[in-house]
């Protein structure tokens, strides 16, 4: 096959305690490499990379040259059983492990579904339920699109689904998840009329996924494919609320009784906790409040936060202890045991929520969608408004990249936005 070929390398990127590294047989086929063993291992001084042989310095052997004569017999016997591939590959192509199993018959290749299911499993022991769950739907997008449901289009022209049955899709091997791969399952999410952004989500999962994997030795990093495969992302709309209408839901003067009545609190108690996301506020336990200030770990980078309280969320917090006295969390939101029941009880709270902030926005004259997300994102934009430094508003976002921050602090409000072009306007029209 002419697309294959194999040579003779020292894999220095993993080392032995007495200092050797393993000599390889470096396998490429159609572009992507993979390694097998030869059961040598040699200190960097010892090899030719050159010449691809011991050199004759070498020490370890009584004789050097029936040394390297093992190596290139090994070499040959993987060539030889390369060109019998030869016509099999005519009648059908070829995968990467297809070779290698046929060079080397102990080769399992692994499954991506097994370790993904397994990773999520372990994420699910830890507590890290909303991670898990995230990965699960990268997993379920994977099954849905390997077994078939490919996108054609009717004689109208309209796209419809269509199943068509692959080969092992039951399975997916690491080693199939590749660029072009990407690429189809890139054009069956839009072709079915989704979201780019709700793509990236999904290929963040597998991306994910694929990185545990490497890390935990079972995959090689050859056949990483996000090397070359860029998710994309779409800007979404502005999130950020001008100061104006802050204002008027922080004035906001609801009864006890009224269905927006927490959904108000919780954005406003958001916004005072440098724009503190849902979940951790649920989370959120009266032990964490000492001596005027809010200490506690978000949940997602295990950042400690140290926030003072200020009048107004003092008022808020002081309604919920008297709410609820005898529960350990500040928000009446977390009412069950572990960490499954838990996650439900902030997804329906989360829901809730953001539907109550439906009458908020109303009430406030707000037409752009408010939700529980819109508190954070404004703390971020009044933050650089403010003319906060952008590495001291990632600090209290708890981001670990200014990239992240970046992305908050991309679109300014509107009415900004005029200001300055009215001040172009009068520094350039006479």
């Amino acid at each position: 096959m002419k697309s294959t070929s194999i040579k003779v390398s020292l894999d220095t990127r993993r080392s032995k305690s007495d200092g050797t590294y393993p000599l390889i047989l470096r396998l490429t086929h159609n572009r992507k490499t993979t390694s097998i063993k030869t059961g040598f291992h040699l200190k960097k001084d010892d090899w030719d990379e050159d010449t691809c042989q011991v050199k004759k310095s070498y020490k370890g052997s009584i004789n050097v040259t029936r040394l390297n004569n093992e190596i290139q017999k090994k070499k040959a016997e993987a060539l030889d059983k390369i060109l019998q591939l030869g016509e099999k590959a005519k009648r059908a192509p070829l995968s990467l492990s297809d070779v290698k199993q046929k060079i080397d018959p102990t080769f399992v290749s692994n499954s991506f579904y097994d370790f993904g299911d397994n990773f999520i499993k372990e994420l699910f022991k830890a507590g890290r339920i909303g991670t898990a769950q995230s990965y699960a739907g990268a997993l379920k997008f994977l099954r849905t699109y390997n077994k078939g449901k490919l996108l054609e289009k009717n004689k109208g022209g309209n796209p419809v689904k269509s199943k068509f049955k692959r080969e092992n899709a039951s399975d997916l091997k690491f080693e199939e998840i590749d660029y072009n791969f990407l690429m189809k399952l890139e054009g069956y999410h839009l072709g079915m009329g989704n979201e780019l952004n709700g793509l990236a989500v999904y290929m963040r999962g597998i991306r994910s996924i694929f990185n545990q994997a490497i890390k935990a030795g079972q995959v090689e990093r050859s056949l990483y494919p996000f090397a070359d495969y860029k998710i994309k992302t779409t800007p979404t709309r502005k999130r950020a609320l001008e100061s104006s209408y802050l204002t008027k839901i922080i004035n906001l003067d609801l009864p006890k009784d009224h269905p927006a009545f927490n959904a108000r609190n919780y954005f406003i108690a958001s916004y005072m906790m440098y724009g503190m996301n849902f979940a951790d506020m649920a989370h959120l336990q009266k032990a964490d409040i000492t001596n005027g200030r809010i200490q506690y770990r978000r949940r997602k980078t295990s950042k400690l936060y140290d926030i003072k309280i200020s009048e107004g969320l003092r008022d808020i917090l002081a309604h919920y202890n008297q709410q609820s006295p005898d529960s350990k969390y500040v928000f009446p939101v977390i009412k069950r045991e572990g960490a499954i029941m838990q996650q439900r009880d902030i997804h329906w709270a989360r829901k809730n929520y953001n539907e109550n902030l439906k009458t908020v926005a109303d009430m406030c004259g707000i037409e752009q969608n408010l939700t529980s997300y819109v508190s954070r994102h404004s703390f971020a934009t009044n933050a650089m408004l403010s003319d906060i430094p952008v590495n001291a508003i990632s600090a209290m976002l708890g981001h670990s990249s200014l990239k992240t921050t970046e992305v908050y602090l991309k679109s300014l409000p509107s009415n900004i936005l005029d200001e300055y072009n009215s001040k172009v306007l009068k520094n350039s029209v006479t």
